[in-house]
Formats: structure tokens, sequence, C-alpha cells
């Protein structure tokens, strides 16, 4: 009796150890199949433009900058929200620049960063400013609605993190990003979303390229992310059948045609009689 108690003992202690060493070797496939693949709630505002070169050698703006748009199609109070900064292979938000007021549909929002001792040209009016001084080829960007401040390489993200672009490629690039790495931008080049900032597919390698920074405020002409409609009319006839020689009213309602709007519209009408 007292040997089957051993063996049982032995038996419990050896599966007991089993399950945790799984347990674990399953923890660590699941931490590093993670760390990269963030895909954050990015459903309605997007980090748009990042440019780290402000102020460097060759470059002709003189500050660092964020760009955010307003892909939906409500408005999006950003009381509250804040802009965080990593440096690429990082762990400590050094930098966080607090948003105010409303970003419309199609509206971009300019937020100005840390400025560099090289560079001739002001940055369209900021609305809002920081002082963060991004990496010009490599570094991570977050979109936050609190002002509490990450930790951590930033992977994997809670519901705060409303869109996250990790930048710069290679073993060098952001440890952490959206799918897969940013392209590399750099002192000339920014990282600029496709579509004008409409694009989101959840994978930061695809949905930028690298660009001449351009630099867009709330003064910006929108740029809702709707697709274009023609124009089109509904006719109407008063009566809708008369005697030969009777007379009716023809009306037709006209629904102008968006992005861009038309303008103008001509309604050309012709007659056809039946015969009896």
């Amino acid at each position: 009796m007292t040997t089957k108690l051993f063996r049982s003992t032995v038996r419990t202690r050896v599966l007991f150890a089993l399950v945790a060493t799984l347990f674990g070797i399953s923890v660590f496939i699941h931490q590093m199949y993670f760390a990269g693949k963030v895909q954050a709630v990015s459903s309605t505002v997007v980090i748009s433009q990042v440019y780290g070169g402000g102020g460097n050698v060759g470059s002709s703006i003189k500050n660092d900058f964020i760009e955010i748009f307003n892909k939906g199609n409500t408005p999006v109070n950003l009381a509250g929200w804040t802009v965080q900064y990593a440096s690429a292979g990082g762990t400590a938000w050094s930098g966080s620049t607090a948003l105010n007021g409303t970003l419309q549909p199609g509206q971009y929002y300019l937020i100005q960063e840390a400025a560099g001792a090289a560079g001739t040209v002001n940055l369209p009016t900021p609305d809002a400013t920081g002082n963060i001084a991004m990496g010009a080829g490599s570094g991570k960007v977050a979109l936050v609605n609190s002002s509490s401040i990450l930790t951590g390489t930033g992977c994997p993200f809670g519901p705060t993190v409303v869109d996250f672009v990790g930048y710069g490629t290679g073993a060098g690039g952001a440890n952490c990003f959206e799918t897969a790495q940013g392209p590399t931008p750099s002192s000339t080049v920014a990282d600029k979303r496709a579509g004008n900032g409409c694009t989101d597919t959840d994978n930061n390698s695809t949905d930028f390229a690298t660009g001449a920074p351009t630099p867009r405020n709330t003064a910006t002409a929108t740029n809702p992310c709707v697709g274009a409609t023609n124009p089109s009319g509904v006719g109407a006839a008063n009566p809708s059948s008369v005697a030969p020689s009777g007379t009716t009213l023809l009306t037709v309602t006209v629904t102008p045609g968006t992005n861009p709007t038309s303008t103008a519209h001509t309604v050309n009408m012709f007659s056809r009689s039946t015969p009896p």
C-alpha cells in the first residue's frame, strides 16, 4: 500500500511538472509570435504621417512632426488624447504630446515636435505642439485616447491605443509595429499613409510609403474617405398619361454627385407620342 501511494505521488508530481513546462513554452511562443503583430483599434482616427528628420542636415523643414487624420464619417473629440513616442528598440516612452479639439471627417491634424539646428522652413500652423525628438530613420509612434504613458516595447496593446506606427526596417528598426515594420524614412522623406490617410489594413509596411514631407493641419482641405458618386435624377409626370394635345407637368429631382460635389446641372428632356 505504501509503495502504490509513493508511485501515485511521483506520477502526480511528474504530470504537474510536465503541464507547467508546456504552459511556460506556450506563453513564450505566444509572446514571441505576437511581439510585432499588433492591430490597433483605428476605425476612425489614424496616424497619417511621421517625420523625424526636422532640423537635420539635409532637411529643409525645421521641426519633427506627427500628423493624424480622421478617416471616419463622424467627428471625433480629441480631448484627453495624446501622441507618444519611443525609440525603435526602446521600452521608455520618453515623449507625450496632449491633443485637443474636435477632428471632423476627412480632416488632418498637425502635431509639431522638436526642432533641430538645420532647416529653414517652418511648419504650417500646428494644431498641437510638443518637444519630442523623434528618430529620423526609426522609431515608434502611438496615438492613445488617454494621457497614461505606455510601458514596455508597446506590444501587445490595450484598448487605449487607437493607432500605432513602428517605422524603420531590419534589425535596427522598430521592435513593435502593426504586422510588419514601416518603411525607413530619413532627413528628406517622411512615412506617409497611402490614400492620403484613408488606407488602413493594420500593416505598417504596406499602409505607408516614403515621400517628401507634406505637413497638413486642420486648415488643409478635407479629404473624405468615401467613394465618388455620379449625379443622378428621377423624373415624374403629372398627370402620368394625357390625351392627344393634352398637357402634363414634367419635373426632375437631381441628386448632385459627391467627392467632388457636382455643380451646374443640366436636364435635357424630349417628348414622344404613342400612336393610338
